[in-house]
């Protein structure tokens, strides 16, 4: 979907805008950025959509102190809604409304989806750390304090015992969201970015 492609057919904006929590104006902004993204990795980006290349592209420019290649993997299937192997233009929006002006709800649903890499419905203790250790080479080394090679584990073992309340091995949605609901730092870090655009 092209800028010339919304401004020929405003009933698509308007579609957007009403699926979104974006206004009008705020979807032409997000549109020039997103085919920017396009445009900066791969010169022309006419078919109005981004290939996972584009988007590790993006976050290693984000996070140059670490590698943010896997991180940037799993965060571009959680934005690739159909599977397709490409965001395009509406996927990215919808994704960016529900993180940056979902309800609790909505962002809980998106981030156990982030984590449940298999899409089986359930997150598991390898899910979880290979999620977390995705996060921790994305920060880098040269986080302060320093971290410690086991510190990723720990931090799924802690969390994972908190969130599998029938000890079954698997994380569900509910238990998910129950858990974070529960930990005042999730819900603080929920809102640090909602009225970001």
């Amino acid at each position: 979907m092209e800028m010339a492609t919304i401004r020929h057919r405003p009933e698509a904006l308007e579609l957007l805008e009403a699926q979104s929590k974006f206004t009008k104006k705020e979807l032409q902004i997000l549109y020039r950025g997103f085919k920017n993204f396009g445009e900066l990795s791969f010169g022309e980006c006419p078919s109005g959509v981004v290939n996972e290349e584009t988007f590790k592209e993006i976050y290693s420019q984000f996070f140059p102190q670490g590698d943010s290649t896997t991180y940037a993997h799993f965060l571009f299937n959680a934005f690739d809604t159909d599977h397709n192997g490409s965001v395009s233009f509406e996927d990215f929006v919808m994704g960016l409304s529900i993180l940056l002006r979902g309800t609790v709800q909505e962002k809980l649903n998106w981030a156990f989806n982030l984590y449940d890499i298999n899409k089986d419905g359930y997150i598991t203790k390898e899910e979880m750390l290979d999620i977390m250790k995705a996060i921790y080479d994305m920060m880098g080394k040269c986080t302060y304090p320093v971290l410690k090679e086991d510190a990723p584990r720990q931090h799924v073992e802690t969390f994972f015992q908190k969130m599998d309340k029938n000890k079954d091995g698997v994380v569900t949605i509910d238990e998910f969201i129950e858990s974070c609901q529960k930990d005042e730092n999730i819900m603080r870090s929920m809102q640090l970015f909602e009225n970001v655009i």
